[in-house]
């Protein structure tokens, strides 16, 4: 009798830290936000390990803005050493400066109010958002007032982005937030909706639309929504947009199949989808969003933001969603 006691105490005993077992290992490999959300089994496929890029000086001070409230534009660059010969001005080079309240020592930013000739829409609506964001800006560079005798004020070119022309708006320099280098991580490829903020990409610089690692983006959410410099946002998209982007949108109108299925499937949203019959029909608007980049801000206006892509798993597009991750 007390053999068969002490053979059940044993079996109990082990059952229960089999069942303590599996529990650490599920809590373990739960990466979701709910406790209430099944396990997930990571590869490293879905939770690949990426290294980030840290912005450097250059894209710290030449990553240029968009901005919701025009820029004052009464000081300018007037003209240069050898005007007329000359009209694109860099490092080193001695400018003119149109305007008032120069004094020497003084630095300033040199800026250009941007427009752009391209009337095609990299994703629909694109030229009404920006427009409700505000007005883009390029940040060129930075220059010093040496000379303030004359009726125009000199200066030299200290750090140029990018050629600076005559006309372009000068604003008083600010030192800019550093952002600090960040670790290798695993990044949840699939992960749901966090329920904190979501922006989206409005547009890049350059009026880029294909966008990788290094690259600048603007978003439609500033500091007024509690964006800070050094906040880290998932880029995000989901099938349903890729749909509506002009080149995707052909290949879910081609045929998926082979000639060898008797039922040839079709997406829903294609052109095939009305002429195939009796086959699946794949309703893409159900696949799970995917994660193709994180994007760190270096920079926020108060409705605005300006981030720098650290990494990015395949092309990150303007239109693409953001959303805030938590701290990194």
């Amino acid at each position: 009798m007390k053999k068969i006691g002490l053979i059940a105490l044993l079996w109990a005993l082990g059952a229960w830290a089999q069942q303590g077992g599996s529990a650490t290992v599920a809590s373990a490999g739960d990466r979701s936000p709910s406790a209430d959300q099944p396990p997930v089994v990571e590869t490293n496929t879905n939770f690949p390990r990426v290294q980030m890029a840290t912005p450097t000086y250059a894209d710290l001070y030449c990553a240029g803005f968009i901005s919701k409230q025009l820029l004052p534009n009464a000081n300018y660059v007037g003209g240069g050493l050898h005007t007329p010969n000359t009209t694109k001005y860099v490092n080193g080079d001695i400018i003119y400066l149109q305007g008032s309240g120069y004094q020497q020592g003084a630095a300033y930013t040199v800026l250009r109010e941007l427009y752009d000739i391209n009337e095609f829409e990299s994703y629909p609506g694109q030229h009404a958002l920006i427009k409700q964001t505000g007005q883009p800006y390029e940040e060129l560079g930075r220059i010093r007032v040496l000379d303030t005798r004359s009726k125009l004020a000199i200066a030299q070119v200290e750090y140029a982005c990018d050629s600076i022309l005559p006309g372009d708006t000068l604003i008083p320099f600010v030192e800019k937030t550093r952002v600090a280098a960040h670790a290798p991580t695993k990044f949840d490829r699939f992960a749901p909706p966090s329920g904190g903020l979501t922006g989206r990409i409005v547009m890049a610089k350059d009026f880029d639309s294909i966008l990788g690692t290094g690259m600048k983006v603007y978003m439609n959410v500033g500091a007024n929504q509690g964006v800070k410099v050094g906040n880290y946002f998932r880029a995000v998209r989901s099938y349903t947009q890729d749909s509506k982007n002009p080149v995707d949108s052909l290949s879910f109108d081609a045929p998926i199949g082979e000639d060898t299925q008797a039922k040839q499937p079709s997406y829903k949203r294609g052109l095939l989808s009305r002429w195939t019959k009796g086959g699946p029909v794949i309703d893409e608007a159900k696949f799970p969003r995917r994660a193709v980049g994180e994007v760190v801000i270096i920079g926020v206006t108060p409705t605005t933001s300006t981030g720098m892509i650290t990494f990015a798993l395949e092309d990150v597009h303007t239109g693409d969603n953001v959303e805030l991750l938590g701290e990194q």
